[in-house]
């Protein structure tokens, strides 16, 4: 069984629960002064003010209604304000719920890209699902389609837009918008200074940042470091993040929080951008050659996104979609190929075998690129189906982070149906 939003303790590779705290569900939490955390699958923060709530992010549309039950056993005051800290489903989707009878309509904030994303939504509905399935639930045809989203405008669109920075204020509190290329072009960060409370959305997740998602759009590591010092620099005493578990009033920990990740992403930049300059080598090259910064703290495991997936989005920025190998600037149909390369090592059958023995072996990168060619050159021979499918299978247990994992998965079940392609 894949992960799935709905499997929030599900823990990866032997992790403690406090290792995978990324997977943390929970709540009513009060983080500081009239101000409220809860957790299902993404986080939403609620502060209290005497004009009404400011409620950062809103969860998944499907799973706001068990957050905003969560969040108005602490106050039934009305939704003054409502924050989207960027543009995913999991965040700016589910503000109905949180809607009193017969209430105003909130002011909705958000960046001004947050447009653009919901209009590239709207031109894509198809391939975004598609591509949320294979990194959830394993693959499109057994995607649990109700727990994602339509792809589009959400019902509640932004209806004040900011380009760098907003100050707000709200029943005498403060609130300090700021904008931050990271995990989106469309990201915002917020601080309550007067609660010393920061809710940097998806900026930091208890988990190694989604700085390199392999099937998603360009993220940006080199500017989400500089907003995560720009963050340390206020001193929060809380963080409420998109993703895990709050830190509650423990100043030392979230200067370390984000220094260190800071620090990971700056480095995988820096290596990654000496190994382009040392000629620019194939991309497979540069990647196997990087020298990959590990950490022991929690906050930085590999348990959804990991770091070579990070350097291969630095690639993709500085280095354009070649990968440097002459064959691939205009590749032959990859069914072609497959037929070839098998016919020269004796027949499918002889090339499923070898696939097999070094899967056996523990070889799982080339096992798994043999095993592509074996169902490309023969996608309707049961026995490959079946073979191709268990080194997918064994190659997803020997992996760690979440989208790895069930990227394999989805190889797996396609292997299963003939289709080469996940």
């Amino acid at each position: 069984m894949c992960v799935n939003p709905r499997d929030q303790f599900h823990v990866l590779a032997g992790q403690t629960p406090e290792e995978a705290k990324f997977f943390w569900t929970g709540g009513p939490l009060a983080v500081a002064e009239r101000t409220y955390f809860a957790s299902l699958f993404s986080g939403v923060t609620a502060f209290d003010t005497d004009d009404g709530i400011v409620l950062v992010d809103t969860g998944l549309r499907k799973l706001a209604p068990g957050i905003a039950m969560l969040l108005r056993q602490q106050s039934t005051r009305p939704i003054h304000t409502a924050v989207y800290t960027h543009g995913h489903v999991d965040h700016a989707f589910g503000l109905g719920a949180y809607l009193s009878a017969g209430q105003p309509a909130p002011r909705v904030i958000a960046h001004r890209n947050v447009v653009a994303r919901f209009e590239r939504y709207q031109k894509t509905p198809g391939h975004n699902a598609a591509l949320n399935a294979r990194q959830f639930d394993g693959s499109v045809a057994g995607a649990s389609q109700d727990v994602f989203d339509t792809f589009g405008y959400p019902e509640h669109p932004p209806d004040v837009l900011f380009d760098e920075h907003l100050d707000l204020e709200v029943g005498g509190v403060t609130f300090q918008l700021h904008h931050c290329k990271g995990e989106t072009d469309d990201h915002t960060w917020v601080y309550c200074p007067t609660r010393g409370v920061l809710c940097p959305g998806d900026l930091l997740i208890w988990g190694v940042p989604n700085a390199g998602n392999p099937q998603k759009a360009q993220r940006y590591p080199w500017e989400w470091a500089r907003g995560l010092r720009k963050m340390a620099a206020l001193a929060p005493r809380t963080i409420c993040p998109g993703h895990g578990g709050p830190i509650i009033d423990d100043p030392e920990l979230a200067q370390r929080m984000l220094l260190e990740t800071a620090d990971l992403l700056e480095t995988v930049v820096e290596r990654t951008l000496a190994l382009l300059e040392a000629g620019s080598p194939p991309h497979v090259d540069i990647v196997r050659k990087l020298e990959v910064p590990r950490s022991d703290s929690p906050w930085l495991q590999p348990v959804y996104d990991e770091v070579e997936f990070i350097a291969r989005n630095v690639i993709r920025h500085f280095g354009g979609w070649y990968s440097g190998r002459p064959s691939e600037l205009k590749p032959a149909p990859r069914e072609s190929l497959a037929r070839e390369v098998v016919a020269l090592a004796g027949g499918v059958d002889a090339f499923l075998r070898r696939a097999l023995t070094l899967s056996d072996e523990g070889d799982h990168a080339v096992a798994c690129h043999l095993a592509d060619s074996a169902l490309e050159a023969d996608p309707a021979n049961e026995e490959v189906r079946t073979g191709v499918a268990t080194i997918y299978e064994r190659r997803a247990a020997s992996e760690q982070s979440l989208m790895t994992i069930n990227l394999y998965r989805s190889a797996a079940a396609y292997a299963r149906a003939g289709r080469p392609f996940a």
